[in-house]
């Protein structure tokens, strides 16, 4: 066991290394959702940096409840390097006793295929870390624990769920951000030493499923949006969900509520900490930033030094401190790329400072209106000045709260502002007429193919070896040949020219900014059998022409057989809800 530890026997001598040990617990995922995950697992780790290893030796308990090393399990990790290149490798102490369940225990074949990919990916990744790392405010084994029951207790939720928006993230997400908050309220009662369950209102709800799941967890709350969903109904009595547009001023302020919610919050996202801290002194925010929203408008950027998230996410950030908030930061473990949350806890300022401090953010709030006080990620304004407070050392935070609001105008708060209009307007390309659409695309087309133009005429089957895929532009150097008035046309519609092409799937695909011609050999696909039931994955077979077929100088890649569009009219089929139509008696 030492010598494996050490390393290859043919090392060279060298002086007795500086171990670092770190005592780990693995808390395991459900494998199964009729089956619940098995308890958490400790390990010891061993850091040898001079020698390039690490080894990992599992504990398990006795029936007397002493650890012992699990000698079958103890696998180590090794970097080691010739005079050109360096190798990684998995050396499993006793192959032959090895013992994998597949959860706390990972099986070989992981180990040689998956972790030695990653590891040397990350090996030769060069990125630098914007973001915390996930889950570091609450404790992971509560988080978890919380996370399995939930999504246990709420799965049915995707199988009954009646919007148009994918059930299986928005469930999933919304259950991971509950099992986040219920953790973090807990560890706050705890350190608090409350005993209620905290109050909360979630200001752009959406859908509601969040504000149902943390309700029937016991938490007093409700939830207000602009528009009415079709799940609200749902729910029941007990989950409260208000229709009705907010305006930040005086009339939308919660002084009995804990936590105020920002989820996906849109244009309320930056008036979230400021609502929470007119609110009371004692009312806390939790904001999950997605688009980018100012006070007024949408937001700019104003630091091409990191990446627009990080800068709004610092935006944010700087709010939450000109409130006189402490700020706090988090990563959660969601299906969203957009996953960082800020937390505005406790305040930085007595309750007796709340009129001065109120007066500093109406001055930041309309800064930001003509050009910002401080730039994202400066240092916020001073410290409230330490205004007389009574014997108790603080003022009533009801009357403390309410000291700024007496300087504000009455109305709206800035007025630039306006929420969402009830009815949204549809804005994803899909409404430009189809002839503005075919021409953009037909004119896409010919810069990737060198400028040919394109025979309506030219029919031809598939598959050839010489078809002309062309080559692949950045949507810069595609948009720089396109006329003005149809970028602008483009620029009115959310995404642009980008969600037009990637509209456009069948003749386009977009990858990391660049806009490739869709060669659909590389698709997978399967011939379908005369009378073979369609599933709906092929509802849409044959129901529109090959473009390719139609436009392309070389024709379509595939044979007709092949193809899942029709190659001329004559193969075409009404769509699927035509047939079910018309087989109605």
């Amino acid at each position: 066991m030492l010598a494996f530890l050490a390393g290859p026997a043919q090392a060279p001598p060298a002086p007795p290394p500086q171990l670092h040990l770190l005592l780990r617990t693995l808390i395991p995922k459900a494998s199964s959702p009729r089956r619940p995950p098995p308890g958490p697992g400790r390990e010891i780790v061993v850091q040898d940096v001079p020698r390039g290893t690490v080894t990992f030796l599992p504990l398990e308990e006795d029936s007397e409840g002493n650890l012992g090393i699990k000698m079958s399990n103890v696998y180590q990790i090794q970097l080691s390097r010739t005079k050109a290149e360096w190798f990684i490798s998995v050396l499993i102490f006793c192959p032959e006793r090895w013992h994998s369940d597949g959860v706390i225990y990972p099986k070989p074949a992981w180990l040689a295929e998956e972790l030695l990919a990653r590891l040397a990916r990350w090996a030769v990744e060069n990125k630098k870390r914007e973001f915390k790392s996930t889950l570091s405010l609450v404790s992971i084994m509560s988080y978890s624990r919380t996370y399995q029951e939930l999504k246990e207790k709420y799965k049915d939720m995707v199988k009954v769920w009646p919007e148009v928006t994918d059930p299986e993230k928005f469930v999933y997400e919304d259950v991971a951000i509950a099992a986040y908050l219920l953790v973090l309220w807990e560890e706050e009662r705890a350190e608090r030493g409350l005993a209620a369950k905290q109050s909360f209102v979630d200001l752009g709800c959406g859908n509601g499923l969040l504000v149902h799941i943390l309700c029937s967890e016991g938490h007093p709350g409700r939830g207000i949006d602009v528009r009415r969903r079709k799940i609200w109904d749902m729910y029941g009595p007990q989950t409260r969900l208000e229709e009705g547009a907010i305006t930040p001023d005086d009339k939308t302020l919660f002084p009995g509520v804990d936590w105020l919610i920002g989820n996906h919050s849109d244009e309320l996202t930056p008036w979230v900490p400021v609502i929470a801290a007119r609110s009371s002194y004692d009312c806390r925010f939790f904001v999950l930033p997605c688009c980018f929203f100012d006070f007024a408008g949408k937001y700019r950027r104003r630091q091409s030094q990191k990446t627009q998230y990080r800068e709004y996410v610092d935006f944010i950030r700087e709010v939450g401190l000109s409130c006189g908030f402490h700020i706090q930061e988090d990563c959660l473990r969601i299906p969203s790329t957009k996953r960082v949350c800020v937390i505005g806890t406790s305040r930085a300022y007595p309750a007796s400072g709340e009129a001065w401090m109120d007066e500093q953010r109406t001055r930041y709030i309309r800064g930001r209106q003509c050009c910002p006080v401080s730039p994202p990620g400066s240092k916020p304004s001073p410290p409230a000045p330490q205004v007389a407070a009574d014997s108790s050392g603080h003022q009533d935070s009801a009357r403390a709260s309410g000291a700024g609001a007496e300087d504000r105008a009455a109305g709206p708060w800035l007025p630039g502002f306006h929420p969402r209009e009830k009815a949204q307007r549809v804005r994803n390309c899909a409404t430009l007429p189809r002839g503005f659409v075919d021409q953009v695309v037909l004119q896409v087309a010919e810069l990737l193919l060198g400028g040919k133009k394109l025979d309506p005429t030219s029919s031809q089957e598939g598959p050839l070896k010489t078809w002309n895929r062309g080559e692949s532009l950045s949507l810069a150097e595609v948009a720089r040949e396109l006329d003005r008035e149809t970028l602008q046309r483009l620029k009115r519609e959310c995404g642009g020219l980008q969600t037009l092409l990637r509209n456009s799937h069948q003749v386009f695909e977009v990858l990391n900014g660049r806009v490739h011609i869709r060669d659909w050999r590389q698709e997978p696909q399967k011939a379908r059998r005369p009378g073979a039931k369609r599933s709906p994955a092929t509802e849409a077979f044959k129901t529109r022409l090959c473009w390719f077929f139609t436009h392309h100088p070389d024709g379509c890649v595939l044979p007709s057989t092949s193809c899942p569009f029709a190659h001329g009219p004559g193969e075409l089929q009404p769509p699927q809800s035509s047939r079910k139509h018309k087989q109605t008696p």
